[in-house]
């Protein structure tokens, strides 16, 4: 098989499939097919040369351009469901008791399970408390600081 086609066809085959999973994971394969399409072309008889270009390009495609590329493609997301939960404040409705195993608050008129991030502390009916981070279907909470009322 003429190396030139071989090598179109990956390249072809890569960006079909990052085309469909915009995964940023098979872009930097067509980097590296790119590559070797180009040495197939004028180096036809070296399919070393041309496999090594290709591993190496794809390689070093991957860890130069990727990390940015995903910070630019993610910088604009969207958190959606639960995930935009953390950072928000709630009030307990049903005490939080990690030992015991239960709790519950309400946010934005929402009933959630809730757990205290502090494993020993309970806290009490009507505190308000911050989300800090989510455990399946859990939220982990953690009582906010209340001002001191000096006399």
């Amino acid at each position: 098989m003429n190396m030139v086609l071989f090598w179109l066809i990956i390249l072809v085959a890569c960006v079909a499939i990052e085309l469909f999973t915009m995964g940023l994971t098979t872009i930097w394969f067509a980097c590296g097919a790119v590559v070797s399409t180009l040495l197939a072309v004028f180096m036809p008889d070296n399919i070393i040369l041309q496999v090594i270009a290709c591993i190496v390009v794809s390689i070093a495609v991957t860890l130069t351009v990727r990390p940015i590329a995903v910070k630019y493609f993610n910088k604009d997301r969207t958190r959606t469901n639960i995930e935009s939960m953390i950072g928000k404040q709630g009030v307990v409705i049903d005490e939080i008791d990690n030992l015991q195993g239960f709790g519950q608050i309400t946010v934005g008129g929402m009933e959630w399970s809730a757990r205290n991030i502090v494993q020993e502390e309970k806290i009490p009916v009507g505190a308000v408390v911050i989300i800090r981070a989510v455990d399946g279907v859990k939220l982990l909470v953690e009582a906010e600081e209340q001002p001191s009322k000096e006399d």
